[in-house]
């Protein structure tokens, strides 16, 4: 049956064929095209987002203030402040444009947000694992056993400096920038999704918190998933090393390159591609 579908490939190993076509079908995790959006009831701010990003990649936008990052990461995750008034968002090859934000989380896409909630009298222990079991149910699984979910958040914890009175405060309460940034980070590497997008992580840090995030997205990021960082500034990309950089400007990406392209914005600001 395999062979009879697939005997145009010219493969002669059943297992070969499998190989090519797994490949193909993870060959683009998120395809953005020709995106327009705007804030509900107000002016457009995507004006043309071609955007493609496969598993195993890294991809950071950089952009002056007002150029529309946020706006992107949030459209991508569905958040219902914005409006697709074009283009298509894929998710390994399904259009997401319409989907409510917690089908796009089920999914797979995480979004870290630039001011975390607060959620007094909810631990982060008990967020995360509601979070996670809520995941599993919406894709077919049983909840995951207590045992198993607490040898989970102590190695994730660990690996992120996160000590154990810290996992029993109520969620981002009182916590500093520092403490919220490292949240998300540890909410990230339980979730383990497909596409984590990582919205402005790198405000407010200081250089010690900001090596933790960027270990914990080091230690996240392998070749079945894909990380997008928006950011302004160069510094984190010292840390975490992107396979594109992209510049966003006035609603579009303006430039592609690699990591060369952040050290030249760092070094000459945006001015010489936006004149």
């Amino acid at each position: 049956m395999f062979q009879s579908h697939y005997h145009h490939l010219d493969i002669p190993h059943t297992g070969e064929a499998n190989t090519i076509i797994k490949k193909q079908k993870l060959a683009r995790m998120l395809q953005i095209k020709d995106l327009h959006a705007k804030i509900e009831d107000g002016a457009e701010i995507l004006k043309g987002i071609n955007l493609e990003i496969k598993p195993g990649e890294v991809h950071a936008i950089m952009g002056p203030n007002g150029a529309g990052k946020s706006t992107l990461s949030s459209v991508i995750a569905g958040k219902e402040d914005y409006e697709v008034t074009g283009g298509e968002i894929l998710f390994e090859g399904q259009d997401i444009s319409e989907e409510a934000p917690e089908d796009r989380a089920h999914k797979g896409i995480f979004l870290s947000f630039q001011y975390p909630v607060e959620i007094p009298g909810v631990s982060v222990t008990n967020f995360i694992k509601a979070a996670l079991n809520e995941t599993r149910k919406a894709n077919g699984l049983e909840e995951m056993p207590a045992k198993e979910m607490l040898a989970l958040i102590r190695e994730k914890s660990e690996k992120l400096g996160i000590k154990k009175d810290f996992l029993s405060r109520s969620l981002n309460e009182g916590f500093s920038g520092g403490e919220k940034k490292r949240n998300e980070i540890f909410q990230m590497m339980m979730l383990n999704p497909k596409l984590a997008i990582l919205d402005e992580t790198d405000s407010g840090l200081d250089i010690d918190a900001l090596r933790i995030v960027a270990d914990g997205v080091n230690h996240f990021k392998n070749e079945g998933n894909a990380v997008l960082l928006i950011t302004h500034y160069q510094r984190l990309l010292n840390y975490i090393q992107p396979d594109f950089v992209h510049v966003l400007a006035d609603g579009k990406i303006i430039k592609t390159g690699d990591k060369s392209l952040a050290l030249e914005l760092e070094e000459k600001g945006y001015d010489w591609l936006l004149n």
